[in-house]
């Protein structure tokens, strides 16, 4: 059995995560490492205490917002926010961390990334937020998005 790099490692943990979501359109799960430890974890859902969108439904849907728009009609938050907000809670910086997620960080979240201090981000799949992309390329943080790596491996 081939030993997983730490990326994949991590990345399935981030897997793993996302099986808590209760986000009717996405299951998103986030873990941030430093030194090659688990600092904190987050899934998208409602605030804690709250009821879930498996219950309310989903008004972005109801509406039918394409992906990557009007975050703010969200009743959730989103993984990274969730991964955030834990280490930001139990007081555990994240200053020069590395994210791994299932997704790309939408814009809401990139911006919190980037003033996190966070140095690094590798995720599993794309997301339609270009925005995103273009933030996180001027504040020099690395994306590294292994579903265009397993793309590229499967065209040749």
């Amino acid at each position: 059995m081939k030993r997983p790099s730490w990326d994949d490692y991590f990345l399935e943990v981030a897997e793993l995560i996302s099986k808590r979501s209760t986000c009717l359109r996405r299951k998103v799960g986030a873990v941030i490492v430093k030194d090659r430890r688990i600092i904190s974890t987050g899934y998208n859902g409602a605030p804690a205490g709250l009821v879930h969108c498996e219950e309310t439904g989903c008004l972005r849907m109801k509406m039918k917002v394409p992906r990557g728009e009007r975050h703010e009609l969200c009743r959730g938050l989103h993984g990274e926010q969730n991964a955030i907000i834990q280490a930001a809670l139990y007081g555990a910086s994240i200053k020069e961390a590395t994210l791994y997620a299932t997704h790309q960080p939408c814009s809401v979240c990139a911006k919190m990334i980037i003033n996190a201090g966070v140095q690094r981000i590798v995720i599993a799949k794309g997301y339609p937020d270009e925005m995103a992309r273009t933030m996180l390329r001027e504040a020099a943080i690395p994306l590294d998005d292994r579903s265009q790596k397993t793309e590229m491996r499967r065209q040749k």
